[in-house]
């Protein structure tokens, strides 16, 4: 009768007739509730679980109901995680190994777990039943969503990002996701014994990052970009002031001198919003050794561009895209979104002369993360940008394969010519 473990190739029905059941009971116990005149939000757990054992217990007794001790007790957890908790999402929530949650309206949960998308049985009563969980999750954040004001996003208290979306935009019904936070994030090693990489790439990225090198992270949605973002970021040198720009704070830096900033959304009326763009120009009064930005998206591209180019060396940070030429296209496209007035040769020495690593990461058909490439940009030829690409992941070797074919920047030469490469 137990259906709501996730994994188990339980049958449709099973599954409606159990949904229907927790339909029934949550009525009931509203009921009851409502004629005792309690406030479950007020109760201690403990109590609460007594007396939602003790309703359910009674219930299935007069209908008769053939049900055992162990579904009463999950049950009973079920029904208090409706009336306190986050519903269905409760039991996922939990689950360390779950990276993501998506709800695709009240029949349909899924859940990426080891970057592979699989299909719950788990469901919502009804829209309003997925619609009251998001108003639960949002008001410890002080957001609202409703018909004015039918989109959301932000960040949980624990660093997971939430985005909702209701009628009438969302046609099929409310839709929530859910990117979990790592409570211990993932270290460089951990990434090698996933394949991300190799030792010796490591290596070379390590150098670069204390070689002050500014680098790109390059990649699609779930890519891993933030993951990698953050393990080069730990090879920063002690000694050094780091400053976070994130629109919502996800990196976990293992450092002694860091600054973390995130920008604000606006407010009801439309007002108080501070942008990326906002809280890099202030970074820059800020003393910063490095700028470790989240990721480029709008019109904070030339302010990061002339960052890099003043002065400010071993910038970090991401950018959406699929190959080094295209985030350098990208980077590109943001500009003229930003009015930049000057010329298209222009705008390419200054990216050229900005960003020195273009890293790509990419997530393989089985859900595996891998750095794909790491690009070397080494200027503007016949207004061109110049890529010498250094190292790419062959699939049919599932290696690394080093490329010589053109020398390392004035920064990596030293280090290039030290090693077996």
């Amino acid at each position: 009768m137990d259906l709501r473990v996730y994994g188990h190739d339980y049958g449709l029905r099973q599954a409606e007739d159990y949904q229907g059941l927790k339909f029934q009971l949550h009525r009931y116990l509203i009921n009851q509730i409502e004629l005792d005149h309690l406030s479950p939000l007020e109760m201690p757990r403990q109590v609460l679980d007594d007396y939602v054992r003790d309703k359910i217990s009674r219930y299935i007794t007069e209908k008769h109901l053939a049900v055992s001790a162990h579904d009463i007790s999950d049950l009973s957890e079920e029904m208090v995680d409706e009336l306190v908790g986050y519903g269905p999402l409760e039991s996922l929530i939990k689950d360390d190994h779950i990276n993501d949650i998506l709800v695709n309206g009240a029949r349909s949960i899924y859940v990426e777990r080891e970057g592979k998308l699989e299909q719950t049985t788990l469901r919502f009563i009804d829209d309003e039943h997925v619609v009251r969980v998001i108003r639960r999750i949002l008001a410890h954040l002080g957001r609202r969503i409703d018909e004015s004001s039918p989109m959301v996003d932000a960040r949980l208290p624990d660093g997971s990002r939430i985005n909702a979306i209701i009628p009438p935009l969302a046609l099929d019904g409310p839709c929530m996701s859910i990117r979990k936070f790592r409570k211990e994030p993932l270290q460089a090693n951990d990434l090698i014994q996933l394949g991300t990489l190799d030792a010796s790439l490591l290596a070379f990225l390590t150098h670069a990052v204390t070689a002050r090198c500014n680098i790109i992270v390059s990649g699609g949605t779930g890519a891993g970009k933030t993951t990698l973002l953050n393990v080069l970021s730990r090879f920063i040198p002690q000694n050094e002031r780091i400053i976070t720009i994130e629109d919502a704070a996800e990196l976990q830096l293992d450092h002694q001198h860091v600054v973390r900033l995130e920008t604000r959304p606006a407010n009801m009326d439309d007002a108080g919003e501070i942008s990326i763009r906002d809280l890099l120009r202030n970074s820059l009064r800020m003393r910063p050794d490095r700028i470790v930005l989240g990721e480029v998206r709008g019109m904070e591209v030339m302010d990061v561009l002339q960052a890099m180019n003043t002065g400010h060396d071993g910038c970090l940070s991401t950018v959406h895209a699929n190959s080094p030429t295209d985030a350098l296209l990208r980077l590109e496209m943001l500009a003229g979104l930003a009015n930049f007035q000057g010329s298209e040769d222009t705008l390419r020495k200054m990216i050229a002369a900005a960003i020195e690593l273009v890293v790509q990461i990419g997530r393989l058909p089985n859900g595996q993360r891998k750095i794909l490439s790491v690009a070397e940009i080494s200027g503007v030829r016949d207004n061109q940008i110049i890529i010498n690409e250094l190292f790419a992941y062959d699939e049919a070797s599932n290696s690394f394969v080093v490329s010589k074919s053109n020398p390392y920047s004035h920064k990596l030469r030293n280090f290039s010519g030290s090693t077996r490469w």
